[in-house]
């Protein structure tokens, strides 16, 4: 790794175990003039030596087969003949970014500069062909899981009923305003799984253990039946199987202001399961929101057939073995 700064940190800090390594051997960290040392590597191991002409020898007498760089200021600081040098005899020299990337399945959204986004492939689809099949796919999937869950839904419209919608009179479905592709907002619909009045002061985040959560309510959120209503969202052409999971209008002002990217997000339409709702537990927050954006735009910059076959073989495992929300 070329620089020991604030972004080389994040090695250290989002890849301590070995199982995060388990794809590369990181020889170390070579501090760069310019780097902040002070919110820097702490324990990684140091390897000080000049990045000048002698470079090269070292990297082959160690047999490096990648360098990283990931130093915080490149202007003036980087040798790029030497790097080139290195590049033409067969070392690969990428970027922390591109680094993560590959090896975590996420973009790092806080580390995101201008010319990165503008030299990547971007956060709109390439895949024409997906893109012109993509209604009748879903469609197709959303008939065939119709066919075998309707009982299911039966049964869980009639349980809410008795546990509080014949008191309340309250229906047994709800539905919320939601921010869907290119921002356009259109309604969901789900199995109603709090109180009637969940939200009587205001829009608020659904937290862990949430205590408006109905009895039944826990239940369908731990195997996502609540979610199977929004088949109908899918077939009106609103959402997807896959893609990021769609945000309420009032959060998504709020995220946009916040986080760097976000409305990148809304370049691929939502879907019921996600990349991000499988790598990332359950949150509620700015930053968990934060965290899962970087999950959101490393689907939507790589999404794909087998990704999306990839993500919902492992959704089903998810929802047959009632882990996670």
């Amino acid at each position: 790794m070329l620089g020991a700064g604030e972004r080389a940190s994040i090695i250290e800090k989002r890849m301590r175990r070995e199982v995060d390594r388990i794809g590369f051997e990181l020889l170390g960290f070579v501090p760069i003039p310019g780097d902040d040392r002070e919110n820097g590597i702490q324990s990684e191991k140091l390897i000080h030596v000049k990045v000048d002409d002698n470079f090269r020898d070292f990297l082959l007498e160690n047999e490096i087969e990648e360098v990283v760089i990931a130093c915080d200021q490149r202007r003036g600081t980087l040798p790029i003949e030497v790097l080139f040098d290195c590049r033409i005899r067969g070392i690969e020299v990428v970027d922390i970014l591109d680094f993560m990337e590959r090896e975590t399945g996420q973009i790092v959204v806080n580390l995101i500069y201008p010319s990165w986004v503008i030299y990547s492939n971007g956060f709109s689809s390439q895949n024409y062909l997906r893109d012109l099949l993509d209604y009748g796919i879903n469609a197709l999937l959303g008939f065939f899981v119709l066919f075998f869950t309707w009982p299911f839904m039966l049964i869980t419209a009639l349980l809410i009923y008795i546990e509080d919608g014949r008191r309340t009179g309250a229906s047994v479905f709800y539905k919320q305003e939601r921010v869907g592709l290119n921002g356009k907002l259109f309604n969901i619909i789900k199995f109603r799984s709090m109180r009637p009045d969940a939200e009587k002061d205001g829009a608020k985040w659904a937290t862990k253990g949430d205590s408006r959560v109905t009895r039944i309510g826990n239940f369908i959120r731990k195997y996502r039946i609540d979610e199977l209503p929004q088949l109908w969202n899918v077939l009106k052409g609103e959402m997807s199987f896959i893609g990021p999971r769609p945000e309420r209008p009032e959060f998504v002002e709020e995220l946009i202001r916040q986080i760097p990217y976000y409305n990148q997000r809304h370049n691929v339409k939502p879907g019921l399961a996600g990349w991000a709702q499988l790598n990332y537990p359950y949150g509620a927050s700015v930053e968990d929101s934060m965290e899962k954006l970087k999950f959101d735009l490393y689907y939507v910059k790589h999404q794909s057939l087998l990704l999306d076959i990839l993500i919902l073989i492992r959704t089903v495992e998810v929802v047959l073995f009632g882990k996670g929300r």
